[in-house]
């Protein structure tokens, strides 16, 4: 039997309006940065790239607040979330439980784990530290737990037997360390800066500094289409300068100064991340530390 003309114009007219919205969706990316919890957060330090991806891609970001680093993964896996920013650490754990696709690396200079003791007193080396007090920052950290433990380990001392570790918020890290009710503290570069800038009335001395981390992290759930991942990925690779800008514009992104896109991601590149993992005691990668 032939189908009339009229009846076949309706069924493709039907079928092209059922296929829009699908279609409109896939055009609009929702955003999660792991570190920063509220949309108004969001807002303020992530608005003007926001504004350029958009710009530059054609597609429609849309910003999409998590309260935690599982919270985002959960996201990403059940494809309510597209694109999280997250940090070296957290990606091992995105990658092993949702295949997540690594877009682009935030690339940054000056990004490794420092260990940091008064100059005025008796530590002039890891080995010196042994049986002390070290403090830490919070449990996961990427750059305040996991690498300043690694540290420990690169220089053949056992962090979880050899010295006492305590997990301490940033301030009372800073504060114990002042006082001496900790021997030595574990901490990123700008935290060093910034400890000798508020605290100009006592030496400090470096006595470990790790090598330099694997950076922060753009990634795209897995079901994002290949075609979509590309386009945001060409944004970066072909407008360096103007990404950089609108990511140091907004907030407190001060971390972020100097830094370049690597477009060209291997999976192989976190290896060292997983070694602090292994340090931990924390061996399969599926689970946040402290969890």
């Amino acid at each position: 039997m032939t189908i009339p003309l009229s009846r076949r114009l309706a069924d493709a007219t039907l079928a092209a309006l059922l296929a829009a919205p699908a279609a409109a969706a896939s055009q609009t990316l929702a955003f999660a940065v792991t570190d920063v919890p509220g949309l108004e957060e969001l807002q303020r330090e992530w608005s003007t790239f926001k504004s350029e991806v958009e710009r530059l891609s054609g597609l429609t970001i849309r910003f999409f607040p998590v309260n935690s680093r599982t919270a985002a993964v959960e996201a990403i896996a059940a494809r309510r979330v597209d694109l999280v920013l997250t940090g070296p650490a957290e990606y091992v754990v995105f990658r092993a439980r949702t295949n997540a696709v690594p877009v682009v690396i935030f690339s940054r200079p000056d990004y490794f784990a420092n260990v940091v003791v008064r100059a005025d007193g008796p530590y002039q080396s890891l080995a010196d530290l042994k049986g002390k007090r070290v403090g830490f920052g919070p449990v996961g950290s990427t750059s305040r737990h996991l690498p300043p433990m690694q540290v420990f380990a690169d220089f053949g001392i056992d962090p979880r037997r050899d010295i006492q570790p305590a997990n301490l918020a940033m301030p009372v890290l800073v504060e114990s360390l002042r006082r001496g009710d900790i021997a030595a503290a574990g901490m990123n570069h700008l935290d060093v800066t910034r400890l000798r800038e508020r605290n100009p009335d006592v030496a400090w001395r470096v006595i470990a500094r790790g090598r330099d981390l694997p950076d922060d992290v753009l990634v795209a759930g897995a079901h994002v289409p290949a075609a979509e991942v590309e386009r945001v990925r060409r944004v970066f690779v072909d407008h360096s300068d103007a990404m950089v800008r609108a990511i140091i514009t907004d907030g407190e992104n001060r971390k972020y100064g100097g830094m370049r896109f690597l477009a060209g991601v291997r999976n192989e590149g976190f290896n060292y991340v997983r070694a602090m993992y292994r340090t931990i005691g924390q061996p399969q990668f599926s689970e946040f530390p402290g969890n």
